[in-house]
């Protein structure tokens, strides 16, 4: 690999922590965006030509996309997008194989992802709910309610406590969350 300012820009860079800024400014390129859901959603390398495909049929809602607009993403990737954050150290983008990875800084930006679709509810939400169901439930059962009274308050706070910790732990395996450490570098 020939080593040029670019490189050793990007070398420099990979090391380093980004900024909150930096990741907003990153976030709010929607090309940019897609790329990094459909690499999160992947978990391996996606050939240039396959990203530009899907982030085109995202981006015109036809599948397959319109050959111009599949043009006009795969350039905009390969010149623009893909170098960007490469530099970042988002993601590797080998332009000699035209194959795009994640890099260290790509677990950063998670942090300010949270893909879900129109139809699904992000993790805040799904607490949120449990935690006031859950005192709706503990107060109708300390007030004895009828079929709220059948448990008694302590074994009801038990069950949303495990409900909670359960949650969490599938929320940890299934999304691979990213470590602590990462929340106190983005401050």
């Amino acid at each position: 690999m020939k080593v040029t300012k670019r490189t050793s820009i990007a070398e420099a860079r990979r090391t380093a922590r980004l900024t909150k800024y930096e990741i907003h400014d990153v976030l709010r390129n929607k090309r940019r965006t897609w790329v990094l859901e459909q690499l999160q959603q992947s978990q391996k390398p996606i050939s240039l030509r396959e990203l530009s495909e899907q982030v085109a049929a995202l981006e015109t809602g036809e599948t397959p996309p319109p050959r111009n607009i599949r043009e006009s993403v795969y350039n905009s990737l390969h010149q623009t997008h893909l170098p960007k954050l490469d530099d970042l150290g988002i993601v590797e983008y080998q332009t000699d194989r035209k194959v795009v990875t994640q890099a260290d800084g790509f677990r950063q930006v998670t942090l300010y992802m949270e893909v879900v679709s129109a139809d699904d509810v992000t993790w805040a939400t799904y607490y949120l709910t449990i935690g006031v169901v859950a005192l709706v439930v503990t107060t109708l059962s300390s007030v004895e309610l009828p079929v709220f009274a059948e448990l008694s308050v302590t074994l009801w706070a038990m069950l949303f406590f495990v409900l909670f910790v359960l949650s969490a732990l599938y929320q940890r395996v299934t999304h691979k969350s990213v470590h602590l450490d990462l929340f106190h570098s983005l401050k």
